[in-house]
């Protein structure tokens, strides 16, 4: 049998090409694969990867009423948390989408907020009274009335309150909190669906314009003559350095692991030609030798994996002895990421969190006795506490500790910041 040809390896742009063509159903599954084998990582592709299969199912997935649809988002989320929890954006996205329906479902109720109370004050019949004035205005809404009729009628609707229409094969999962809208749409389910997918569209862009708005704000951040550390830099942390050099001179200390010392290509190798050519430096430093230039360094920039809502940071592994060193030092501590990584979670078992990796390529495993006798674990991963952190710059600028709550309140609804993802799936 002939090997596969190469580039064959499934990864994010691939799983985006075929969401088009496949069912829902078989894109989640497709996903939670990916995920499962760390096909799809970093919190950047998991976070694109979940607004995509979520935008799938607002669009092709059938659905009437807004609870409908909130349950089919809570257990598609649930699915893809379950698959890998330690990517905590995936949870981010799902809460978000989840405000983002109910803040496009309030908008509709307070639209057709008048004829709500026309309604509800005629409770002999179930004709909707319209003067000669208003009747083009309110053509879509008798339409979609029309079209809901087929599975429940008005007087059902008026005199019980709390009637609940029969779902589809959909379950519905509750919130955990009431929410505010009813079941049905004053408009038709089309016009709706158009508005969710559109939000959920500018969430996408928001993700991929994080690193061209965090590095607007290198020019306030970083001062010629800057002595600044950074420990295997994510690309919003490289660009944002890139940017500050494209103004001002300043020196890097590039921490990097020693385990990538010996690999053939340089991930750093356009990084130093960059800053080289705009006449700042950079220089290589092993994770064992750092806390000598601890003394000559002005700040420390690290990129975040996700941020907690009381101001912990998930990190690559070996940046933790680094913020404790900057403290011990009176350094200042920075962190770069975009909104969309802030978690509203609290977290308070950080560790179930933390990822181990494959300790090969630190240790020879060709060495029996060390197999037999050492247990050797790679954190791929590692938390740093709100303590040893002074700034937090985001793609809304820079913030402390004390504002994250305040950001979380703004993207995040209080029935979804509850709500449990990592629960048990209902089925």
């Amino acid at each position: 049998m002939a090997p596969p040809k190469g580039g064959y390896a499934p990864n994010l742009d691939k799983f985006l090409d075929t969401l088009k063509r496949r069912p829902v159903e078989a894109s989640v599954e497709s996903l939670i694969s990916l995920l499962k084998r760390r096909q799809v990582r970093g919190s950047e592709s998991c976070a694109i990867a979940t607004a995509h299969i979520l935008l799938q199912v607002v669009a092709k997935d059938k659905w009437t009423t807004v609870d409908q649809l909130l349950g089919r988002i809570q257990l598609v989320g649930r699915k893809l948390v379950t698959a890998q929890p330690r990517e905590l954006v995936i949870g981010n996205i799902v809460k978000r989408i989840l405000g983002l329906i109910r803040d496009e479902a309030s908008e509709d109720r307070n639209d057709a907020g008048h004829d709500s109370t026309s309604d509800a004050a005629s409770s002999t019949a179930p004709v909707v009274e319209t003067s000669p004035p208003s009747t083009a205005a309110r053509t879509p809404a008798n339409a979609s009335l029309a079209a809901f009729a087929r599975t429940q009628t008005m007087l059902n609707l008026l005199s019980n309150p709390d009637f609940t229409p029969s779902t589809s094969s959909t379950p519905v999962l509750g919130s955990g909190a009431s929410t505010p809208m009813g079941n049905t749409l004053s408009t038709d389910v089309y016009a709706f669906r158009s508005e969710v997918i559109d939000g959920i569209e500018e969430i996408i862009d928001e993700i991929r314009q994080v690193d061209e708005q965090v590095q607007a704000y290198s020019d306030i951040v970083v001062h010629p003559g800057d002595y600044i550390l950074v420990h295997q830099p994510s690309r919003t942390v490289l660009k944002f350095l890139t940017r500050a050099a494209s103004k001002r001179r300043f020196t890097v200390f590039l921490v990097i692991d020693p385990s990538t010392t010996s690999a053939v290509d340089d991930p750093y190798a356009s990084f130093r030609k960059s800053l080289s050519s705009s006449g700042s430096t950079v220089v290589n430093i092993l994770n064992v030798g750092l806390m000598a230039y601890m003394s000559k360094v002005n700040k420390v920039i690290l990129g975040a994996r996700v941020i907690t809502s009381k101001g912990g940071v998930f990190v690559d592994s070996g940046a933790a002895v680094i913020a404790r060193a900057a403290q011990e030092r009176g350094r200042s501590v920075i962190v770069l990421g975009g909104v969309y990584k802030l978690s509203p979670e609290s977290l308070f078992h950080q560790d179930a969190f933390i990822e181990w990796g494959d300790p090969s390529k630190y240790v020879n495993f060709s060495d029996g006795s060390m197999v037999g006798h050492v247990r050797v674990k790679n954190a791929v991963a590692e938390f740093v506490p709100p303590e040893l952190i002074d700034t937090y710059i985001t793609n809304l600028g820079a913030h402390s500790k004390d504002h994250l709550h305040t950001i979380i309140t703004d993207h995040y609804k209080e029935e979804d910041i509850n709500f449990d993802l990592f629960g048990r799936i209902q089925r």
